[in-house]
């Protein structure tokens, strides 16, 4: 069979395409994926993950936005366990995802973040994941209380999972290189299988409240954020929380405690 030729990468996606095949073998040694995985490939490009991933697991669920890939994809990696989606991946229903998903990816970096927050959703769904990030925001995920990378990713991530970055990527990995650096990390999620609902979600509404205007304190942040001034009073004198300090002195434990408190006050 004739391998057809690639796409050429598209800039408005943002797409750097992983070509060194050490960076790859590290990768899947991290992810450490059994016959019974299944697992989620964000962008998967042109298949230099998705074909290794597909001969371990027993499902591969890969995401790719650019139609043009997806159709070489196909031609490249005509694996009966690759179940392709065209499509955007923040509009993919995670949820429906079976328990225990390993996510393995090169994310598209300009949408990283908001794809990392919609993943951190789901502890019940998906086991841990193994990730390629902008190392800027591989820090972010266990920066500390007081740190300039410390936010609202570092608080979800910490209160969802473990993260370590796993190794350094040079940028003469990719074609076309990027201008940043870049990193894997490896995030473990805490199950979530007896967690409240309704708390979580709060949880996480408190906490992008807090950090929605950093140079703001947080009681006037939760204010604009459309918080009850009546409850968020209570709330910090029962968590013990000066509302005038600002969102990245919190520690993880504090967030945890004023959304109780915040929850409390709401049902």
């Amino acid at each position: 069979m004739t391998i057809p030729s690639p796409p050429p990468p598209l800039k408005r996606l943002g797409q750097h395409f992983l070509i060194d095949p050490n960076i790859v073998r590290k990768i899947i040694h991290e992810a450490a994926i059994s016959p019974e995985d299944t697992v989620l490939e964000i962008g998967p490009g042109r298949g230099v993950l998705t074909g290794p991933l597909c001969e371990l697991a027993s499902q591969v669920i890969a995401i790719e936005l650019d139609k043009k890939l997806a159709a070489y994809l196909k031609q490249v990696c005509p694996y009966p366990n690759l179940d392709l989606k065209v499509g955007d991946a923040l509009e993919f229903p995670v949820e429906t995802l079976p328990p225990g998903t390993v996510v393995v990816a090169n994310l598209p970096y300009y949408v990283s973040t908001p794809l990392l927050f919609q993943l951190l959703e789901q502890p019940s769904r998906i086991n841990r994941m193994i990730v390629m990030l902008q190392l800027e925001v591989a820090k972010r995920l266990a920066a500390k209380p007081g740190s300039q990378d410390y936010g609202a990713l570092s608080v979800l991530s910490q209160y969802r999972g473990k993260s370590r970055v796993a190794f350094k990527v040079p940028a003469s990995c990719f074609r076309p290189r990027p201008d940043v650096e870049s990193a894997v990390v490896t995030l473990s999620l805490f199950s979530g299988e007896k967690e409240d609902e309704p708390f979580s979600q709060l949880f996480t509404q408190t906490v992008r409240a807090a950090f929605a205007h950093r140079r703001k304190t947080m009681v006037n942040s939760f204010r604009d954020s459309g918080f009850l001034m009546p409850i968020l009073q209570e709330a910090f004198d029962e968590a013990r929380i000066d509302p005038k300090r600002r969102a990245e002195t919190l520690t993880v434990q504090e967030f945890i405690t004023l959304a109780k408190a915040i929850h409390l006050r709401s049902i």
